[in-house]
């Protein structure tokens, strides 16, 4: 199958589009977003050359499974799922600060502890902690949420006194991620799986602060397999994990990490394809079921096109 990479729609009511670096985001009438999930792929703040095919519905059918499962505890923007790689949902003012909850010390917090860094994001973090060793208590270290480059970290204190959030909204920011993650983390451990890391991204509608975007995704999140954890920790051996990290350790074999002067390797079709069993893993994983494909009777482009536009159409 042909990787969905780019797509330039034109709904009825479309006032705008915003290419994020994987999701199209489509503004209807100022009030409804169609959240296109493509099958591109980024690490290190740059998206990848080639995309990985079914990537895109994975993300997206493991976001909408999650967003009805924590509905109940969070209010989130989710309307409707009208195309497998599609979701539409309410339009909210964005925060500027992505919610980041690590339950272990692990990829790039562990990569800052390792070089002696004792503290992120305004949390102390206890000296002696192992690679891939769990916290205490999760701890939440947010970023500002770059349009270009790379999102800076930055602690509650700094967010609250620059204005980015108000110390009202981002209490029930905090609250919510907590609750998210330790739902998050008891739904993963139902299917033999700890959920280590994720973000979230909350925004205001109508004055209330609700969820948006992506959730529990491999993209946003990171997951250990739970049976051999305490085996390989204590050994201190790589955990088996189901994640993107394996991406970026790739690349960074690769001698790429987005640094000034590093040339971005070549995706090979193996790895491509390795990387979207990876995909589709995860989600029969996590979600408890076969992942079916959906295959390319037509366009993809036009399925979707067609879809969306029968969903804008009924309402």
């Amino acid at each position: 199958m042909k990787a969905l990479t780019k797509t330039e729609f034109q709904f009825p009511g479309q006032k705008s589009v915003y290419h994020g670096k994987v999701r199209d985001v489509y503004n209807i009438n100022d009030d409804i977003m169609v959240m296109v999930a493509t099958d591109r792929i980024s690490a290190f703040d740059v998206v990848l050359p080639k995309g990985i095919p079914f990537k895109g519905q994975v993300l997206n059918q493991i976001a909408a499974s999650f967003l009805d499962a924590t509905a109940d505890i969070v209010p989130n923007w989710k309307l409707a799922t009208p195309d497998p790689m599609v979701t539409v949902g309410l339009k909210a003012e964005g925060f500027r600060v992505e919610m980041i909850i690590r339950g272990y010390l692990t990829g790039s917090a562990w990569r800052e502890y390792k070089n002696g860094c004792r503290e992120l994001c305004g949390v102390k973090l206890p000296d002696g902690m192992r690679e891939n060793e769990r916290f205490p208590e999760p701890i939440i270290t947010p970023t500002t949420k770059a349009d270009e480059g790379h999102d800076e970290n930055i602690s509650r204190e700094e967010i609250i006194a620059q204005g980015i959030v108000s110390a009202e909204d981002y209490e029930v920011m905090e609250q919510y991620t907590r609750a998210l993650f330790q739902r998050g983390t008891e739904i993963a451990a139902k299917k033999g799986l700890i959920l280590v890391d994720t973000k979230y991204e909350f925004g205001k509608r109508g004055g209330k602060v609700i969820l948006i975007d992506e959730i529990h995704t491999p993209d946003s999140s990171r997951y250990f397999y739970a049976e051999g954890y305490e085996e390989k920790f204590a050994k201190g051996e790589p955990q088996r994990q189901l994640s993107k990290e394996f991406v970026r350790q790739w690349l960074i074999d690769h001698n790429f990490m987005n640094r000034p002067g590093d040339v971005m390797p070549e995706l090979t079709d193996e790895f491509v394809a390795s990387i979207s069993d990876r995909y589709i893993e995860l989600y029969e994983h996590i979600v408890g079921e076969k992942f079916v494909k959906e295959e390319a009777t037509e366009d993809v482009a036009a399925r979707i096109e067609k879809n969306v536009a029968a969903w804008l159409a009924a309402q």
